[in-house]
């Protein structure tokens, strides 16, 4: 794995769940793969107790087992886990897009605005990367907007289920929508239109099922109870 620089601010457990975490969204550590604590802790520069305190909090959501005298593996993807974790994400996001048409400011308009810029550069360029990282920094904003961000983290937490899916798309999807979602979602916003706001989300969010073919044509392997998703 690359190596990701540590924050200042960051603690050993801490900067360990960061890496982790990205590195399991972005197919580093493959769904199925064994983790070595001695492995992770000689490339992260720490010592066995931060990055075990990292993966059983990641065990805690369920992205990884931890098996007692084996290791520590990477799970399959669930997809009724993903569909659960998409459905946490629908119903806080309701919420807080109605709190960002009572709330948006021009500034967070603005803010918005260059995001949604930034990221048709990306998706004109096929970095799938920085395009999923811009996809969070814009959804962290409008909980920034609406003053729940001890929320969003909260639903971070789980939402690591369907971010692997939300990856996916990215990399095997060519014609994306997200991006124009972004688009139209910043405009409803704007225009504090709370019924068009919902109704964009609940489509942004239910993109990787309509991606679901494709994904699985990918990514086949890494998925469980394929009998169940139409494969």
């Amino acid at each position: 794995m690359a190596k990701v620089e540590r924050e200042p601010s960051e603690t050993g457990r801490e900067y360990a769940l960061r890496v982790l975490r990205e590195k399991i969204v972005d197919l580093s550590l493959e769904p199925g793969s064994f983790v070595s604590e001695n492995e992770l802790a000689q490339e992260f520069g720490l010592s066995r107790t931060p990055v075990r305190e990292a993966l059983n909090s990641l065990a805690r959501t369920g992205i990884v087992q931890v098996i007692p005298q084996k290791g520590s593996f990477i799970t399959l993807i669930d997809p009724e886990r993903v569909e659960e974790s998409r459905f946490i994400r629908i119903c806080l996001e309701y919420a807080v897009v109605d709190l960002c048409c009572e709330r948006i400011t021009p500034a967070n308009g603005t803010e918005l605005q260059a995001n949604v810029q930034t990221q048709e550069f990306y998706l004109a360029h096929r970095m799938s990367d920085r395009l999923l990282e811009l996809d969070d920094v814009f959804h962290r904003t409008l909980f920034t907007i609406a003053d729940k961000r001890k929320a969003y983290q909260l639903m971070k937490e789980y939402s690591i289920h369907f971010d692997r899916v939300r990856s996916m798309s990215l990399n095997t999807v060519r014609d994306l929508k997200i991006v124009e979602d972004h688009k139209r979602l910043t405009s409803a916003i704007l225009r504090r239109d709370k019924k068009e706001a919902h109704r964009i989300i609940e489509l942004h969010l239910a993109r990787y099922t309509f991606d679901c073919n494709a994904i699985l044509h990918e990514y086949k392997k890494y998925f469980t109870m394929l009998d169940q998703t139409g494969s």
